[in-house]
């Protein structure tokens, strides 16, 4: 059974310490092949008696410590925390068994010591195909001791450098970080304590390498403890809507009309975005101020903002300044990096609902994922080819939901083609887009565009009585055909 404090114990005394040693080697088998059969066979022992030394295990540790899959035995997280200090464990097991100390130099074998010198000229090392292992590199399993010494009372510098080399030192010596690990590694950097070169190292390494779930939540953890964001039980929004948009999009945000939409019908929404760090880094705060939505500088006001008004966009530098010097990091490595994708759940009033949109397939799932970690109940992601959350109506669309905190996949069919129009050449862009809502200008696909949209938000709010897409297009049709005499709450 597990101890308070992280350690074990056994209070019926069925191990003696040699037993209990033999277990942690075969704990670090296990860990290692990821199968019964394989880590017996290293061991030199039979498949029944390491399935019940995994069994002893368990029951000593009080945690499963392995799923079974069909790839094998996944660690658990307890087991996967433990990996290293096993390691390095074993490792030292062995060394002491097979080489208890260096061997000894080697007896002279005559005295005659007068054409002792040095030849002219050393022999060079004997020349071959370069290898996997070069002479004087650490082992793995020098490399897991090392790492099992710099403990979570660490300086934050070194503890960072840890969780790098824990996660990119390459095959054999890396495994995905912890989420506590990962909220650790964040922490650190948005607290200002992390080297330059460390920042791009993490970052750059976990995209190169691919994040998971788990890091992304701890990711999305240190971010809202980072702004102080506010829990769920707060009540203080009914939709948080990201908007993190490419500055190489032109197009006009129309899915700010679509939260227009969805504020008059009496929900409070909270956009939150940024727009790059170009001449035209303001284009969503110049759009907000033009529909009349408050641009908010701080998560207070943006707080009092919904109390009064149901409707505020808060720019992530409103939030935080350090989240958005880490978004500048893109014009220096000219790549995404995994706070482009994990700031989507950020969610800093605490609503009871996200809408997002993401373009890569991959990542649809592993959001969905991160927000069932995080407890999320309920969200919608559309599937389209923007990583903000706007509809494409005329091409089937997926929206890849959690409806009460279970995954939920609802095909939208695609609406009949409308034939486009160019937008009359005596309205810029924004004065286009705004002439559309005020109905000085008709645009049905730009209409199409958002009213899909509005009905997307109002199919993702708990309270929403609108139980399938179509009710809820329904009622943001109508909202659309009478925003110009309606007041949002």
């Amino acid at each position: 059974m597990r101890k308070e404090g992280g350690g074990v114990s056994d209070p019926a005394g069925r191990l003696d310490r040699p037993g209990q040693l033999r277990l942690l080697v075969v704990f670090d088998a296990l860990l290692r092949e990821g199968s019964v059969a394989k880590a017996a066979a290293g061991l030199g022992l039979q498949s029944p008696a390491v399935s019940r030394m995994l069994a002893q295990l368990r029951e000593l540790y009080g945690d499963p410590l392995f799923t079974r899959t069909a790839k094998g035995l996944v660690p658990t997280r307890f087991a996967e925390g433990l990996r290293l200090r096993l390691r390095a464990l074993a490792a030292e097991t062995e060394q002491l068994v097979t080489a208890p100390m260096a061997a000894a130099p080697a007896a002279r074998t005559t005295i005659d010591d007068d054409w002792i010198r040095p030849p002219l000229i050393s022999a060079p090392p004997l020349a071959v195909r370069p290898s996997v292992l070069l002479q004087g590199q650490p082992t793995p399993d020098d490399f897991a001791r090392k790492l099992a010494r710099i403990g979570h009372n660490a300086d934050p510098q070194r503890r960072l450098a840890k969780y790098i080399a824990t996660s990119g030192s390459g095959v054999g010596r890396s495994r995905p970080l912890a989420r506590e690990e990962a909220e650790d590694a964040l922490a650190i950097i948005l607290d200002g304590e992390a080297d330059p070169v460390q920042v791009g190292a993490l970052l750059a390494t976990m995209q190169y390498r691919g994040v998971t779930a788990a890091e992304m939540a701890g990711f999305i953890e240190a971010l809202r403890r980072h702004i102080g964001a506010y829990d769920v039980s707060d009540g203080h929004a009914d939709l948080d809507w990201p908007a993190y948009l490419s500055p190489k999009l032109k197009t006009p945000p129309w899915f700010l009309h679509a939260a227009r939409l969805v504020a008059m019908a009496g929900y409070r929404v909270l956009l939150h975005g940024h727009y790059g760090q170009g001449p035209d880094a303001g284009k969503l705060e110049l759009a907000a101020e033009t529909a009349g939505i408050p641009v908010c500088a701080s998560l207070g006001e943006a707080k009092a903002a919904l109390a009064a008004g149901s409707i505020a966009y808060l720019p992530i530098g409103g939030a935080s300044t350090q989240i958005q010097r880490l978004f500048g990091l893109y014009s220096l490595l000219e790549m995404r990096l995994p706070l482009n994708a994990v700031v989507h759940l950020l969610n800093p009033l605490g609503a009871a609902a996200s809408l997002l949109g993401v373009a890569m397939p991959s990542r649809r799932d592993m959001l969905r994922d991160t927000a069932m970690l995080l407890g999320a109940r309920a969200l919608s992601i559309l599937g389209n080819n923007r990583d903000f959350a706007e509809f494409t109506p005329f091409r089937a669309t997926t929206l890849f939901r959690l409806v009460d905190g279970e995954p939920m996949d609802t095909r939208i069919v695609a609406r009949r083609a409308i034939a486009t129009a160019p937008p009359p050449a005596a309205y810029t862009s924004r004065e286009y887009w705004q002439a559309v809502w005020t109905g000085a200008a008709r645009d049905e696909v730009a209409e199409a565009i958002v009213v899909d949209t509005a009905a997307a938000a109002l199919l993702t709010i708990p309270t929403c009585p609108a139980a399938t897409f179509e009710a809820a297009r329904r009622e943001a049709a109508d909202l659309w055909q009478g925003r110009n005499s309606t007041n949002p709450r």
